[in-house]
């Protein structure tokens, strides 16, 4: 078992570490803020991650389950619908389109 001032080091290396990964964005934001890049990303990025969210848990769904792909194709339709409809409140959105794939689930 390692001794208590090798923990200690680890446990302080993995700290400043960690600070430093999470601090660094900010840091950087304040000479980045006018960047067209940045304002791009901005707009982009979201959407990104939320498309490749949605492809990973679709592809899951249909090529383990496909009698469920309908009813997640159906709940992807919700969410878009809703997401648009109710001025892009994203929580909003994702929950009803969970809950509407949910529910398809255990109804059918």
């Amino acid at each position: 078992m390692p001794s208590t001032p090798y923990l200690l080091a680890v446990l302080a290396i993995t700290f400043g570490i960690t600070f430093a990964l999470r601090a660094l964005p900010f840091a950087l934001l304040g000479r980045l803020r006018d960047s067209p890049l940045v304002a791009r990303l901005a707009v982009w990025m979201p959407v990104g991650i939320l498309l490749v969210l949605a492809v990973t848990a679709l592809h899951g769904t249909v090529t383990q389950d496909p009698h469920g792909a309908g009813y997640a194709l159906l709940a992807v339709a919700v969410t878009v619908v809703v997401h648009l409809a109710f001025g892009r409140r994203t929580i909003l959105s994702v929950g009803l389109g969970t809950a509407v794939y949910v529910a398809l689930l255990n109804m059918m």
